[in-house]
């Protein structure tokens, strides 16, 4: 059995950063440290997902990254001086998502996580008096001292009730095994209202497709997935003296801009829809009609969209994270959950004096940016914050 100081579960954005802050800022020693994630390297299914929208620039900005630093990405993308060309957009200078990843790659370099992965799954968690002890899918065994659930929603793409699994011209775009472009021109519908979808459709339109657009809402356009407010302390003292965690819950739900677009996929979009480049649809899909030459939508009881493929762009499963494994270690040592049935923490993310976490399960704590890179951030300052004040200051690496 692999004994550890630190086990991350789960190698996406918030497992690689915390990853690099346990390394970089409180001194772990890699050989006491691992990173568990089922993929052929960190951050696939970041980079899948991504890519699978087409997106050129992320949506936040360029101090939202895996480095230890603030300025960490600015300085990666001055030191490329051949490259400057379209590193960064307006408004907030959002960073390409090349250099995003280039970036990250150079943070794994630097503090070798990539290493330091374990390609399994872990299959159950078991909280003992003074350690954790995890089985993974492959009956290898891990005994760790702290654990971080650092596990998110990518792997439950949001299935409409109306759209079969076993159709073969009915594709996720958060699926494993997304293929992207259909290879010769086709009518394509794109399912879903949110900046994924409008993603989606505007490569679609550029690749040469006839494209469809159904949304259940009008466009929705915010600049970021919450207001920006949540950023500094402006929301977040508020949010912090709620000691009620359905309150907090409702905070969260009532503070996301669900199902919108930023302002420049917005004006894209509206401008090949009022151009007729893009089809709009609004309203709810009631059927499909599969045929043998097409796809037959029918949206709000009256109209009717014929295409020869539908690409759902719907997002994740809103529900808890982590499945049997996290229901296995609630149940190994009674952890406490509010009744939306995400965790119930402390101010660092503990919510076990040997576990803590990040991403959607700390969003009780962290709000409505929990989920994002922003969120992976505030994750490491409070997990790295709360080891720091049991150990003497220590000099940190740049990157």
């Amino acid at each position: 059995m692999t004994k550890l100081d630190w086990l991350i579960i789960g190698g996406g954005i918030h497992g690689v950063h915390i990853a690099a802050r346990l390394v970089g800022d409180a001194k772990v020693s890699p050989d006491r440290l691992r990173i568990v994630d089922p993929g052929d390297r960190l951050l696939e299914r970041w980079r899948s997902c991504t890519a699978a929208t087409g997106m050129t620039h992320l949506r936040s900005p360029s101090v939202h990254h895996l480095g230890l630093e603030h300025g960490s990405l600015q300085r990666f993308a001055r030191r490329r001086k051949r490259q400057r060309s379209g590193q960064f957009a307006l408004p907030f200078e959002r960073p390409s998502l090349a250099l995003f990843n280039d970036h990250c790659d150079q943070i794994e370099k630097t503090f070798g996580l990539g290493e330091l992965q374990v390609r399994s799954r872990v299959v159950k968690c078991t909280i003992d008096h003074d350690r954790v002890g995890v089985r993974l899918d492959d009956g290898r065994e891990l005994d760790t001292q702290n654990l971080v659930l650092a596990v998110g929603s990518s792997e439950e793409p949001e299935w409409p009730d109306w759209a079969p699994r076993n159709e073969p011209r009915i594709q996720h775009i958060f699926e494993h095994g997304f293929d992207g472009s259909p290879e010769a021109p086709e009518t394509v519908a794109v399912v879903g209202g949110g900046i994924s979808a409008g993603h989606v459709a505007l490569r679609l339109l550029k690749a040469g497709h006839d494209v469809h657009l159904v949304s259940r809402h009008p466009l929705r356009q915010h600049q970021f997935d919450s207001d920006p407010g949540w950023l500094g302390w402006k929301y977040t003292s508020i949010f912090s003296q709620e000691q009620d965690p359905d309150q907090r819950r409702a905070v969260i739900t009532d503070a996301r801009n669900k199902g919108s677009v930023s302002p420049d996929i917005g004006r894209s979009l509206r401008r090949a829809i009022a151009r007729k480049r893009i089809q709009w649809h609004e309203g709810e899909v009631d059927q499909l009609v599969p045929g043998d030459e097409d796809l037959l939508l029918k949206v709000n009881g009256a109209t009717e969209v014929s295409v020869d493929r539908i690409f759902l762009a719907t997002g994740f499963d809103s529900r808890r994270p982590g499945g049997s494994m996290v229901d296995d270690l609630i149940a190994s040592a009674s952890l406490p959950c509010a009744c939306c049935g995400y965790p119930i923490i402390d101010t660092s993310l503990r919510w076990h004096p040997r576990v803590y976490v990040s991403g959607p399960l700390a969003e009780l704590e962290l709000g409505p940016v929990s989920r994002n890179i922003a969120g992976a951030r505030r994750a490491g300052d409070r997990i790295v914050d709360s080891i720091h004040s049991c150990l003497p200051e220590l000099p940190r690496a740049r990157a």
